[in-house]
């Protein structure tokens, strides 16, 4: 749970907690004392949980061994009630930040958890917030949250400065291959194996669901086009950026080279992408989140 920055800070009003689609990397978490909820998924008939018994490489890993055996399942109440127990023991006010309500159940099963800890929590007041977006687009809002918590703030502060965040957040992800979009269920499988042996990489916006941007036939295509798009959106302006990738660790760390050298960066992380939204992507996978300062 929490690092020592955390412990030396002023004692906080309000935890935040977030899911494990979010994307946050360990050192962010220990700083902000921030609690996850693990989102579950089956691979070799075998149930995991994102963040508590498995890595995201030890899961692409799986998932390279026997893609057809992936699965994702739903988050528990149990599993938000946890998360919801050791924010608690921080802060009597909770602000919980979920991905988008659009692409998974986690924001209506933390409302649930909500309503079973109004008896096993008394007196902590949570605030639920659909981020709209996913990965470290969603990891941003929770950590516009969490850095007002630090700071002191009340709960309908750090929500106001959460939903700020919320608001101008993008994320743009570029496939290696389109063979397991079908899992999505937004194409039919054949159309992933047609796409897949024509070499096609889709460009996705994630802005409450999954949108399809455009396609390219190369990586070099693809990067240019994204740093084109986020080129496009920020200008000259400030900007906090993550870099995301699925099992492509070089392929992330040269992304991120790039957007140090080409843009005026506030701040500049790397993570991996959760296996929860990558098994519909597939390794390979990388991409961008980022917001501009006003």
């Amino acid at each position: 749970m929490p690092g020592a920055d955390w412990r030396r800070s002023l004692t906080p009003k309000v935890a935040v907690v977030t899911d494990s689609i979010a994307c946050l990397t360990r050192e962010q978490v220990e700083r902000y004392g921030i609690a996850v909820i693990p989102i579950n998924f089956f691979a070799g008939g075998k149930l995991y949980k994102d963040w508590v018994d498995i890595t995201p490489s030890q899961a692409y890993e799986l998932f390279l061994k026997d893609p057809d055996s992936f699965k994702t399942a739903a988050a528990s109440p149990e599993d938000c009630l946890h998360a919801f127990r050791q924010a608690s023991q921080l802060a009597q006010n909770i602000l919980c930040v979920t991905v988008s309500v659009k692409l998974s159940t986690v924001y209506n099963v933390a409302q649930r958890a909500r309503e079973l800890a109004k008896e096993e929590l008394p007196g902590v007041v949570i605030e639920v917030l659909d981020s709209r977006t996913a990965a470290p687009a969603e990891g941003f809002v929770a950590l516009a949250g969490a850095r007002a918590a630090a700071e002191g703030k009340e709960l309908i502060e750090v929500t106001r400065a959460a939903s700020e965040v919320r608001d101008k957040v993008n994320c743009i992800v570029l496939l290696d291959t389109i063979r397991h979009v079908y899992r999505s269920g937004r194409i039919p499988k054949i159309a992933s194996q047609v796409g897949s042996i024509l070499n096609i990489r889709p460009i996705l916006i994630v802005s409450e669901m999954v949108h399809f941007a455009t396609a390219v036939r190369s990586r070099h295509h693809g990067i240019e086009r994204i740093l084109e798009i986020m080129r496009d959106k920020v200008g000259q302006r400030q900007v906090h950026v993550a870099v995301m990738h699925a099992y492509a660790q070089e392929e992330g760390e040269r992304l991120k080279e790039r957007v140090a050298a080409e843009f005026n960066c506030a701040e500049l992380w790397l993570t991996e992408f959760s296996p929860v939204m990558g098994y519909a992507c597939g390794t390979g996978t990388v991409g961008i989140a980022f917001y501009p300062e006003d």
